[in-house]
């Protein structure tokens, strides 16, 4: 299971203040030297963190896998074209939310996502969908040619219990699943953290994890460079 480190958080904490530090770029060349497997960031609509200076940077400097997050608006379209992410992530996105809430509806947006896919797909960027652990979702996916999903595991991370837990761990692993056999590439992510990875880690059919605000909560106490080695050495069962 690979692990890709969302750094959106670095970025706000720089726009806290106005201020250029501490600079996400910095936190991804770091992250990098510490082994992770890819950097994500979530260019939104209106820029409260990443910007598009640092997507940029990020595409000339970084040397593993960018996984761009994005709204499917002609806008960040554009910008994705024009940077060239090896991954775009579709998600859905609300204004007011404090973070992505939950899984774009593929079934219900199925001609814009689409024609979304084939213009990223003539640009080589490959496509996952942010999406429920459901499994007419993944069909969805599947007919309109995204190459991944990314399976939100938000209810999986805020069960109340370990029977609630351990029901949506078998939604996800189910999901998982079925999307392998139809050919599709696996990444989970939303809520993921030192304590539930060490169950999460045991489903064979995710390909990646999406990990952010655990990793980087721990690295302002820690180091950058432990928290990430702390998160492998789980996910690795080390």
């Amino acid at each position: 299971m690979r692990f890709a480190l969302n750094i959106d958080h670095i970025a706000t904490l720089r726009n806290a203040r106005g201020e250029t530090l501490p600079d996400p770029v910095a936190a991804a060349l770091l992250a990098e030297q510490a082994g992770i497997d890819g950097i994500v960031v979530h260019l939104r609509e209106d820029r409260r963190h990443i910007n598009e200076r640092d997507v940029r940077l990020l595409r000339e400097l970084i040397t593993t896998k960018l996984d761009l997050e994005m709204a499917a608006t002609d806008e960040i379209i554009k910008i994705a074209c024009d940077v060239g992410p090896e991954l775009a992530t579709i998600v859905p996105e609300k204004r007011l939310e404090l973070t992505t809430e939950g899984g774009i509806n593929v079934i219900d947006n199925i001609s814009h996502l689409k024609d979304t896919i084939h213009i990223l797909h003539k640009h080589d960027i490959e496509v996952s969908l942010f999406i429920e652990p459901e499994i007419e979702q993944i069909d969805a996916s599947t007919e309109i040619n995204s190459d991944f999903i990314e399976i939100h595991t938000g209810a999986f991370a805020n069960a109340l219990s370990e029977e609630e837990q351990i029901d949506e761990l078998e939604k996800i692993r189910l999901a998982a699943r079925h999307a392998k056999k139809l050919g599709l590439g696996v990444n989970a992510g939303h809520g993921l953290n030192y304590q539930n990875m060490k169950i999460f880690r045991d489903l064979t059919d995710i390909d990646e994890v999406s990990i952010g605000h655990a990793v980087l909560a721990r690295a302002v106490l820690t180091g950058l460079d432990k928290a990430v080695k702390d998160m492998f050495s789980i996910i690795s069962g080390k």
